[in-house]
């Protein structure tokens, strides 16, 4: 027994088809069906229901699955270790970040990190909330930029920023004049949304709930830039995130209008598996970020 057998095994159990495992490991079909077969002679054990429709995990291979994946997770650990002692900043970073961040944070952040920390290899994921957390609980991810939510107590997090929302309305709006919106306003109004799975939306829909507002359910964005064109079209209203609202001469389709304090918002951070060896890059990421972003 390998690791490299328990790798077969667990991208096997993942994908739950034999070519498309082979593919995430880099070997061919034949190479991992060998392995997986070889394994279960080591063991004893039938680990996989072989038909020629689909794989099939018995009951023990998704026991020993389940445990190869926390065996290869500690052996990350100790590397991790092992990079962390020699040098804290340098080798690969995987980093994940919501769709709602990535565009906007990215470009401000990545150069500069290429800058300063020439030895570090980032690798970067852009996935919806619940994707970014099963990646950093199975190890796969290093950290992630995200809007903190209330469930993430299990973590570890440095908060990077508060972001404002603002109102987007169409460019001939009865409100485009108004210094700033109370957002008590937005009552008896419907507010256009990104569509389930993302953060952002629950954060919105919060608000706008508080506010006496209701979801046009007529229409679901899967982006934020859709959410835009879709105001620019007078199909609506909603509100955006600030580093997601172009500068006053890049845009004459919309008006983005402040809310009065306290204005609705949300705090982006970085979040991590509690025990991370990892914690100086964080730390060193997260004053990068905190650094580039402002309002």
């Amino acid at each position: 027994m390998n690791l490299r057998d328990l790798e077969y095994l667990v991208a096997l159990q993942e994908v739950k088809h034999f070519r498309k495992a082979a593919e995430k490991c880099f070997v061919s079909q034949p190479t991992l069906s060998g392995q997986i077969s070889k394994l279960e002679e080591e063991l004893g054990l039938l680990l996989i229901e072989r038909t020629s429709r689909k794989v099939i995990f018995t009951h023990a291979g998704e026991d020993i699955a389940a445990k190869a994946r926390l065996i290869l997770m500690e052996v990350k650990g100790l590397k991790d270790i092992a990079k962390n002692y020699q040098a804290p900043l340098s080798g690969p970073l995987h980093i994940g970040l919501i769709p709602t961040v990535a565009p906007y944070v990215l470009p401000k952040i990545v150069p500069q990190v290429r800058e300063r920390f020439p030895n570090l290899e980032l690798f970067l994921y852009e996935e919806q909330t619940k994707d970014l957390i099963k990646g950093l609980e199975e190890g796969e991810l290093d950290c992630l930029i995200l809007a903190l939510l209330p469930d993430m107590e299990r973590f570890g997090h440095i908060d990077l920023y508060r972001e404002p929302f603002l109102l987007a309305l169409p460019k001939d709006h009865p409100w485009r004049e108004r210094e700033r919106i109370v957002l008590e306003d937005l009552k008896g109004h419907r507010v256009l949304m990104l569509e389930d799975g993302h953060c952002l939306r629950d954060q919105a829909l919060g608000y706008c709930f508080t506010a006496g507002a209701k979801e046009d359910t007529s229409f679901k964005a899967t982006s934020l830039e859709t959410l835009r064109h879709m105001v620019a079209a007078d199909c609506g209203i909603t509100l955006l995130p600030e580093l997601a609202v172009p500068k006053a001469d890049e845009d004459t389709e919309l008006v983005y209008k402040r809310f009065n304090d306290p204005q609705p918002g949300r705090i982006i951070s970085l979040v991590y598996r509690m025990h991370s060896v990892r914690r100086p890059c964080f730390n060193e990421l997260a004053k990068l970020v905190q650094n580039q972003i402002h309002f």
